[in-house]
Parts: structure tokens; C-alpha cells; sequence
């Protein structure tokens, strides 16, 4: 399944397919930060989804897709953060095990909310080869279904959903979306491309993990780079169906540093109230620092999601002071 690139008739299937147990986030407006940058902003606020993330909208689409054969054995995935939460809620809305191969050294609290979801933690070294092989390992001994967290064509067309709910009431120049791994900002493309195809679609992305803009430049996927952001979530690597469909739809990524991503995100505190973490700040950021490219055009951003580390915020603010 992974290795079909999904197009926008699985967007579609899986609005359809998730509407039962996703929200349908509000779309929110600021007229001080329309003034800030210069343009007409409209916030899709992806923070208020289920579990906290845009991240809900493709595992709720794996999990439903499954066969009732292939549910009952499970699912299972790599991750330490919202991905797997997701990937939990989703399975606990139709009652099948979950099981999250997760890194050592990862946040306490996503771990727990990971377990929180019901899902059931397999522990592994801090690489990418020690999570796919525990991840090898849990399938052979459960049968349960792989769901990478970006590389799998119905976690793509379920995170393409957000975009569908957003150019459904909003007519825009341009659409901004934070990019890591691929499955948001490839989602977001196949659909654009389908409803709105004069919409310009942007990639925010960190200067510490800026390997999605060096991969658009060179015209092949760039591997070998050492992230060192303070967007946690944005730090891996594109997948290979990702990177092609961001060059099939023509997406330009626009690279932020992380002392303007924490001004965004306070911005977007005290303007909106909301509270969004610093991977999803980034798209609010990325307007900002180039804002000639958007003047006085009507701009979509997606606030990919809200689950901050509060215990964190003292080190993440000075760091971006330092």
C-alpha cells in the first residue's frame, strides 16, 4: 500500500472514510497578524483535531481501510511522538491492538499519552534502522499491519483531508504547510493541485532540518544531514513517495530559522489564544520571514498541531534568545 502514491479521488475515500471520527476543524482569523504580515491569513487550526494533530486524519484513514481480517491481527508503527498517539486513538475507535516501537531517550509525555491511547510500547535504540527492525519484528510475531507515519499512501490521503475542509470555504493565492517527514505537505499538494490548482503551495521548514529544500534543489532526495531544530516534529527525513509528489505538484519549501519559529508561535498565543507547538508555528513563521512573497494575497496556513511540552518552554524560549 505504501508504495502506490495515492492521488486525490484516496483524498476523497478517506474524507469520506474518517468523517465518523475526525473533526472538522474551525478555521481561524486575526486581523493584528493579517496586518503583521501583510496579507489576508487564514488559520486551518489542526491543533483542536483529535489527539492534538493533523496526525489523527491518516491514522484514522489506515486503520479504517483495513480489512476486518487485517485489523483484527493490529497495527503498528515507529514513533515518538504524535504519530503514534494518533496511530492509538485510531485503533482504540475500532477496537484492535496498537503497538508503537518507540526510541530511547523520547519525551516522557508523549510517551505517555502514546500509552494513554492504549497502545502498547516496544522499546529500541535511537536510530532509524533499530526502529524499522523492532517495527520488522512486532509484525512477525502479531501480523500486524505496518502504518508509517508519512510514507504510507492512506496516512498521505487522510492528511490531504485538512486542505479538502479548508479550500472548501476559503479561496486562496497561496497555502503554507509545515514539512518533516512529507505526509501533511504531500497530502496538501495532490489536493490543491485537484480543487484549486492556481493556489501556490509552500513548505515551511526548519534551517536545522532543511533537507526537503535541498532535495527540491538537487532533484533528488537528500539523506545524510543531522537535524538540530526545536521542531521535534519536523526532523525526519522526506520519504521517497513524499518527495515525488512534492516535484509532481510543483511545491516550493521556504526554510525559517528557529528563533523566528518562537516568535510565531508567541504570536499566535497571544493573538489567537491557541496554543500550537513550535513544528506547527513554523508555517506562521515562514510567511512572516518572506513576506514579499505574499503580499496582499489570501493565504491558507496550517497549524499542524498543539502538543507543546510545557515542561520544556523555560529552555525553549531562552534558546531562542541565545
Amino acid at each position: 500500500m505504501a508504495s502506490v502514491l495515492p492521488d486525490f479521488d484516496a483524498v476523497l475515500a478517506a474524507a469520506a472514510r474518517i468523517a465518523p471520527h475526525a473533526h472538522v476543524t474551525p478555521v481561524l482569523r486575526s486581523h493584528t497578524l493579517d496586518a503583521l504580515a501583510g496579507c489576508e491569513l487564514h488559520f486551518k487550526a489542526e491543533q483542536l483535531q483529535r489527539a492534538g494533530a493533523f496526525k489523527f486524519r491518516g491514522a484514522c484513514n489506515a486503520v479504517w481501510s483495513l480489512s476486518d481480517e487485517d485489523a483484527a491481527r493490529g497495527v503498528v508503527t515507529h514513533s515518538s511522538g504524535n504519530h503514534g498517539a494518533a496511530l492509538a486513538l485510531a485503533a482504540r475507535t475500532r477496537g484492535i491492538a496498537c503497538h508503537v516501537v518507540v526510541p530511547e531517550g523520547a519525551v516522557a509525555a508523549k510517551l505517555a499519552a502514546i500509552q494513554a491511547y492504549g497502545a502498547t510500547l516496544h522499546h529500541c535504540a535511537p536510530t532509524i534502522a533499530a526502529r524499522e527492525a523492532a517495527c520488522a519484528q512486532v509484525q512477525r510475531d502479531t501480523g500486524a499491519e505496518l502504518v508509517h507515519p508519512y510514507t504510507d499512501a492512506r496516512v498521505i490521503a487522510g492528511q490531504g483531508t485538512a486542505a479538502l475542509e479548508l479550500l472548501s470555504i476559503a479561496t486562496l493565492d497561496a497555502l503554507v504547510v509545515p514539512v518533516g517527514g512529507g505526509g501533511l505537505a504531500s497530502g496538501t499538494a495532490i489536493t490543491t493541485s485537484a480543487i484549486s490548482p492556481s493556489t501556490r503551495v509552500f513548505l515551511a521548514e526548519p534551517a536545522g532540518a532543511a533537507e526537503t529544500a535541498a532535495s527540491l534543489e538537487r532533484g533528488e532526495r537528500v539523506t545524510e544531514f543531522v537535524p538540530d531544530t526545536i521542531c521535534d516534529g519536523l526532523r525526519g527525513t522526506l520519504g521517497a513517495p513524499n518527495f515525488t509528489l512534492l516535484r509532481q505538484h510543483r511545491a516550493e519549501a521556504l526554510v525559517v530559522d528557529d528563533s523566528a519559529t518562537v516568535a510565531a508561535m508567541r504570536l499566535i498565543w497571544q493573538r489567537t489564544k491557541q496554543l500550537v507547538e513550535p513544528s506547527s508555528a513554523v508555517a506562521l513563521a515562514a510567511v512572516l520571514a518572506h513576506r514579499e512573497r505574499f503580499a496582499g494575497l489570501r493565504v491558507g496556513v496550517v497549524l499542524s498541531g498543539g502538543n507543546v511540552d510545557l515542561d520544556a518552554l523555560p529552555d525553549l524560549f531562552a534558546r531562542s534568545h541565545a
